[in-house]
């Protein structure tokens, strides 16, 4: 039997392959009555063999059209804050720990998700795999003047708390944490640099896809989700009282109101995040910490894919430039050079121009200011681009956002991924070399492995940029022109 003795309890886990799992682990006391909307609280100690062998309950969701393709996580609670751990062996050998923070807008996820099975990672790099839940859009990302702010934030710090003070006991070494996240995930592993309460937690971060945010909205947006549930000013205590599928059900009709679903986001505020993660990077406070990030060549695909489609693209995508106070001139000269730069190399439809420019907007300018601003303190700093090609929708997906999940984690040959990840055995050799990257920077602080070709730390002058794909290659400068039109844009 495996089975572990916590710094709270005792818990029976399961063999499996070669590898030991614990999964719906405990980390904070439920979440709910009074601790709704509450920073989370540790764990109290039990008396009784508590069996962890299957998935604790998700945060509850809200709707986004992602349900298309990855269906909607069940059951749901707000008793959701538990832990996942795979490990390859349970003895005193310090592994690195990769901590995956899950993404999905900040109001969908979990870390129980399938496509999240720690187990090939784990063995395969001789690694300790952690997955978390943590609280999602009003329930975690609420604000309220004086009395709540990033409590989702605050779970994912306390489940770090948590593995300093028990993975050992799992084979981990606390000293040698890798936080990595996707999308809402990602922003979520640059955003806890931020958090002096996570100072000292992790040592290396991988940022997939973090997309460009404005960490003040989420205040609006919690007195509208109050508006629609009647609640008068900022009355926490009528708020707590409602029941929960109720606040969802205000949440995805606001969403949808305003016509987007990531509203509900760390916000800044004095105490739990007092400053943006670029200045952190900026200010060299990050000097210690590792860091490899990147984002997908379509990333925009996935979304503009589902919608109903812009009838003047080039229209839309100035309007769109123009919304987040790019004046029109500049928008319309950032089209151009978009549609120049992209002669003989790629589709110049302008469906597909637009797609380049939201895809940059959103993920590949923000994750270039960041490596700007840690190069600069820290050498080990990374940057991938993934350019595998879905074949989804008649490979109009392109290499869109998400894709690279399957490939990390070794999940592509799941039901359904085929018609989104793709299967075979190119897609079983990317998958390996990806791992191999991620593993190695788990270990060392650098993806450099004998599977890829050399890649090298990114810097000003060359920006390399290895490119994961059918053929894995480093590429210097690329998308130069691109990237020089935002210059002296989307900065804080």
């Amino acid at each position: 039997m495996t089975i572990i003795e916590t710094k709270t309890g005792k818990i029976q886990g399961y063999s499996k392959d070669g590898v030991e799992i614990f999964k719906g682990v405990p980390y904070a006391e439920p979440p709910i009555g009074n601790l709704r909307f509450s920073p989370p609280l540790p764990k109290k100690p039990w008396d009784n063999m508590l069996e962890t062998k299957k998935y604790g309950s998700f945060a509850f969701q809200g709707y986004t059209m992602l349900e298309e393709y990855f269906g909607k996580l069940e059951p749901e609670s707000e008793d959701c804050l538990f832990i996942n751990i795979w490990t390859p062996a349970l003895d005193n050998k310090k592994r690195p720990v990769m901590f995956w923070i899950h993404g999905g807008a900040f109001i969908m996820g979990g870390g129980g998700n399938p496509m999240y099975d720690g187990s090939v990672l784990a063995k395969r790099g001789d690694v300790v795999v952690v997955t978390i839940n943590y609280r999602l859009g009003v329930f975690g990302y609420s604000y309220v003047p004086g009395v709540t702010a990033n409590v989702g934030q605050l779970d994912q710090i306390l489940a770090l708390k948590w593995v300093r003070d028990n993975i050992e006991l799992f084979g981990g070494d606390p000293g040698n944490v890798t936080i990595f996240g996707e999308s809402a995930g990602g922003y979520a592993v640059l955003t806890l640099s931020a958090m002096p309460t996570a100072k000292g937690l992790f040592h290396r971060m991988i940022a997939q896809s973090a997309p460009f945010i404005n960490p003040e909205v989420s205040k609006k947006h919690t007195k509208g989700v109050m508006r629609m549930l009647d609640i008068k000013g900022a009355d926490l205590d009528a708020f707590r009282k409602i029941q929960p599928d109720k606040i969802i059900d205000a949440q995805n009709r606001y969403l949808e109101k305003v016509n987007s679903a990531m509203e509900f986001r760390p916000l800044i505020d004095d105490e739990s995040l007092p400053i943006h993660p670029l200045l952190i990077f900026r200010n060299g406070e990050c000097s210690n910490i590792d860091l490899m990030i990147g984002t997908n060549l379509d990333e925009a695909k996935m979304f503009t894919s589902m919608g109903p489609g812009f009838p003047d693209p080039e229209k839309a995508i100035l309007s769109y430039l123009t919304m987040f106070g790019i004046n029109p001139g500049s928008s319309a000269k950032m089209y151009e050079t978009y549609k120049n730069a992209r002669e003989g190399k790629y589709s110049t439809d302008p469906k597909d121009i637009a797609d380049a420019i939201i895809t940059d907007f959103m993920f590949r300018i923000p994750t270039i200011r960041f490596l700007e601003a840690q190069l600069k303190h820290q050498k080990n700093t990374f940057n991938y681009l993934f350019t595998w090609q879905s074949p989804g929708q008649d490979r109009k997906l392109g290499c869109c956002h998400a894709i690279e999940l399957g490939f990390v984690f070794n999940s592509i040959n799941l039901p359904g991924m085929e018609n989104f990840s793709g299967q075979g055995p190119e897609a079983d050799l990317l998958s390996n070399k990806v791992m191999d990257a991620w593993i190695a920077f788990a270990h060392t602080g650098n993806p450099n492995h004998n599977g890829l070709p050399e890649w090298a730390p990114y810097d000003i002058k060359k920006r390399p940029t290895m490119l994961l794909g059918k053929d894995c290659k480093i590429e210097n400068s690329f998308q130069d022109e691109e990237r020089k039109a935002w210059e002296g844009l989307l900065d804080v």
